[in-house]
């Protein structure tokens, strides 16, 4: 009988899948998601609360500002964007906030709901405006792709057996939260999600590249931004196959390869 079940529970994994299968804006890939809105948000706006708490806000209210006005720019861009193209519905729920973290920690991040951190020791990476929005239009993209619904998915499937999320957080709290923590980067850096890492980010790279453009900042200037952090990355950054990021030569590269794409929308 275990033999029997062992067996099947690869056809049923990908038979769920298959029915619960969304589709990511723009880039029309699929994706796996077995996670309520409600439910991610939730959970979501719980954790970036905490972190708030925990953390200190900087006291530079020019670079404080400045976040504030480029994630607002972005926002309203992604907002009229989805509104347009009849997607208005895929950001119910959105409670969007943007802050400064006082850290040296060169990072940004975007928790689903458009709850986004900038860390002060990415500024001088990103030098100004136009380049704080490569940052943040990579972050919110993350959010508005689902990217951590998707993740989230495919934890509970192969690792908590395809237990629903309020069912894990219930029976088996600490882990689920670390788990959902490791989504964000958070958590543990290394894990078996890494490829699935490695999709999410070149796709964020992408849409970035689009909702920066939408927000009227040219798209060209992230190529000298990660340039910039390939720069700071060298003789330290991990290999591609370890990294939950391309490598920062592949990175550019397709960046590149979608910049045309890009700036159709920042031309218009």
């Amino acid at each position: 009988m275990k033999y029997i079940i062992k067996m099947l529970l690869p056809l049923f994994i990908l038979s769920f899948a298959a029915i619960s299968c969304s589709t990511v804006a723009i880039t029309g890939r699929k994706q796996l998601n077995i996670i309520s809105n409600a439910e991610m948000l939730s959970m979501s706006f719980q954790q970036y609360n905490e972190f708030m708490q925990a953390n200190k806000i900087s006291a530079d209210a020019n670079n404080s500002n400045m976040v504030k006005r480029v994630g607002a720019n972005v926002q309203y861009a992604v907002q009229k964007y989805f509104a347009e193209n009849n997607m208005a519905d895929r950001l119910n729920g959105y409670n969007w906030e943007f802050n400064l973290i006082e850290s040296a920690e060169v990072n940004a991040w975007c928790m689903p709901g458009g709850k986004v951190v900038v860390y002060t020791g990415i500024l001088p990476l990103t030098q100004d405006e136009s380049g704080l929005a490569v940052v943040m239009g990579h972050e919110i993209a993350h959010a508005v792709a689902d990217h951590g619904s998707e993740r989230m998915s495919q934890i509970l499937l192969t690792q908590l057996g395809g237990m629903a999320l309020s069912e894990a957080l219930g029976s088996q709290p600490e882990q689920t939260r670390n788990l959902w923590l490791g989504v964000y980067g958070l958590g543990a850096q290394v894990g078996v999600l890494l490829p699935y890492g490695r999709t999410h980010e070149s796709e964020a790279d992408r849409l970035g590249l689009i909702f920066m453009a939408l927000a009227g900042y040219n798209p060209n200037v992230a190529i000298g931004f990660w340039q910039r952090m390939a720069a700071q990355n060298q003789g330290q950054a991990p290999i591609e196959f370890l990294s939950t990021h391309p490598s920062d030569k592949n990175r550019i590269a397709d960046i590149r390869k979608n910049m045309p794409e890009a700036m159709r929308y920042f031309n218009k």
